[in-house]
């Protein structure tokens, strides 16, 4: 992100594959002065994420369910295991974290 800044890109939204790296980019927004008009996003949910949502620098990330996809994987080798069908992709829904809905995820990691 820093690059970018310096090479006079002025990004309107970020979308970063993790809440560390939006955090990065948050920084490096900040010290240019450009938070304020850039939307940064994450994945992952993390404390630090959630704090950075809860300071009102992170604008969305998402929560990966990790019991939930583990429960899917395990239920399906089961199934696989004494012969049963099962489908080709087990679901399980990432969930939109927002400044609205912030205190239903702290601490679930």
């Amino acid at each position: 992100m820093t690059n970018w800044l310096s090479a006079g890109l002025r990004p309107q939204a970020v979308v970063a594959n993790d809440d560390e790296m939006a955090i990065g980019a948050i920084q490096s927004l900040k010290q240019a002065k450009l938070l304020l008009r850039t939307i940064v996003a994450g994945i992952d949910a993390t404390a630090d994420g959630l704090a950075a949502m809860k300071a009102g620098d992170l604008k969305a990330t998402v929560f990966q369910n990790a019991p939930a996809q583990g429960t899917g994987a395990v239920d399906a080798a089961l199934k696989l295991a004494k012969g049963e069908n099962v489908p080709s992709f087990v679901w399980v829904p990432f969930e939109l974290v927002t400044p609205g809905n912030l205190t239903n995820y702290l601490g679930r990691h």
